[in-house]
């Protein structure tokens, strides 16, 4: 009877031991999986933030071109100024927005000002460049002419940089919403990215930043 109970009792324990055994394994394998998709998202995300990276250097170059262009328009379209006045105070706005979305590029909020402000930008570049057409004087100078040349440049890298930052925020979304990835992603507080798409005028008045920024980035046209 004595061997029948030890018997029993050992196997269980041994039954208690190998069911214990695999919950453990289940456990680590589970967090080995949750670390691999973590890292994994991680990865994805400072890949697609690095990219914006790149769009925000030409963006740089870009509103570093426009006040010179404004300023060589001021002498040639006199009648022009509330245009022109336009293209400064979108340029400001856009400059500060790309500074906002430069700082934390994880922000939604701060790409959708982004996508507002150089929406804006480009409606008032685009008026200011079919005005130039009625001064045959200012489309010869040959600054301008250089000015316009590097614009168009800066814009086709800017493009480029945005389609490849479109790209990688298709496949960090795309990360975030598969199962049961979207599962690690929800505990661990991803949240899905903004596209940079440029579309329309958009509206400048959503692009508002620190004070300490405008007072880093805006130019003034009385100034030029």
């Amino acid at each position: 009877s004595i061997s029948i109970d030890r018997l029993y009792f050992n196997l269980i324990m041994t039954t208690l031991i190998t069911i214990f055994g695999i919950l453990f394994a289940v456990v680590v394998l589970v967090g080995f999986w949750m670390m691999s998709v973590y890292n994994g998202l991680v990865r994805s995300r400072n890949s697609k933030d690095n990219n914006y990276s790149q769009i925000g250097v030409q963006l740089t170059r870009k509103y570093e071109l426009i006040p010179n262009l404004v300023k060589l328009a001021k002498g040639y379209m006199k009648h022009e100024r509330a245009t022109l006045e336009e293209v400064i105070q979108a340029r400001n706005m856009a400059a500060n927005a790309n500074a906002e979305i430069s700082a934390d590029p994880g922000n939604p909020d701060a790409m959708k000002k982004m996508v507002a402000a150089e929406g804006s930008l480009g409606g008032v570049m685009g008026k200011l460049f079919a005005l130039s057409e009625s001064y045959p004087d200012l489309k010869a100078n040959q600054n301008m002419m250089q000015l316009t040349e590097e614009l168009t440049s800066t814009e086709n890298k800017v493009t480029f940089a945005r389609q490849a930052f479109n790209d990688s925020v298709m496949t960090y979304n795309n990360a975030l919403q598969v199962f049961p990835a979207n599962t690690v992603a929800g505990m661990f507080g991803f949240k899905e990215a903004i596209f940079f798409e440029v579309e329309g005028l958009g509206d400048v008045s959503k692009a508002v930043v620190t004070s300490d920024q405008k007072k880093d980035l805006d130019i003034s046209f009385d100034d030029m």
